[in-house]
């Protein structure tokens, strides 16, 4: 048993001692929000924004990007369980911006091994064979962090699936400094009808 396991098997026993109340919480969220946003292990989505377990859902992904899954728990959210307000929350030093589609298909050709990020871009010091089934994925990647906030509250607004009067909101984190930053264009576009 690894480490890391062991250590989470023992929090999760500390957890559980002291569950309280929240087995008894609601399904759908207590504030009726919904928020999508990055895999990143420096982002607490329930931190930033003053929320606490059964408040929202949290839909994260690589970028926080409005893929078709994330696009499928959102309109669950909204559908089953009475969500009334999105936030599309990217941040800032996203790993989504070091690279794009081309450079994860070449690096997934050559081998499964764990990349490295140096001075002059990525590359894979991995043996062994890669696969080219990479080629088959679109990576999400972007270069502009709030034009890609702006895209995808765009594309989740104008989703079929989505309705109108549930307004999106758009905001970049700031790894730095812990606060939110509203990208105005991408709220803008998200606004109820």
């Amino acid at each position: 048993m690894s480490s890391n396991l062991k250590e989470l098997i023992a929090a999760n026993a500390r957890y559980a001692d002291d569950f309280g109340e929240k087995g008894g919480l609601a399904i759908p969220p207590a504030r009726q929000i919904a928020i999508l946003t990055c895999m990143d292990a420096r982002l607490d989505p329930m931190g930033l924004g003053g929320l606490k377990v059964g408040d929202a859902h949290i839909i994260r992904n690589a970028g926080g990007r409005a893929s078709d899954d994330a696009i499928r728990s959102l309109v669950i959210s909204y559908k089953l369980l009475g969500t009334k307000e999105w936030f599309v929350i990217h941040h800032t030093d996203c790993g989504m911006e070091t690279f794009d589609n081309d450079t994860m298909r070449g690096l997934l050709a050559s081998s499964l091994d764990t990349a490295s990020l140096g001075p002059d871009g990525w590359s894979d010091a991995g043996s062994g064979s890669g696969s080219y089934e990479a080629d088959y994925i679109e990576w999400l990647t972007f270069s502009d962090n709030a034009q890609a906030v702006v895209d995808d509250v765009n594309r989740i607004r104008h989703h079929p699936l989505v309705p109108g009067r549930i307004p999106i909101y758009g905001y970049i984190y700031d790894v730095a400094t812990g606060r939110l930053v509203e990208v105005p264009a991408a709220t803008e576009a998200g606004k109820a009808v």
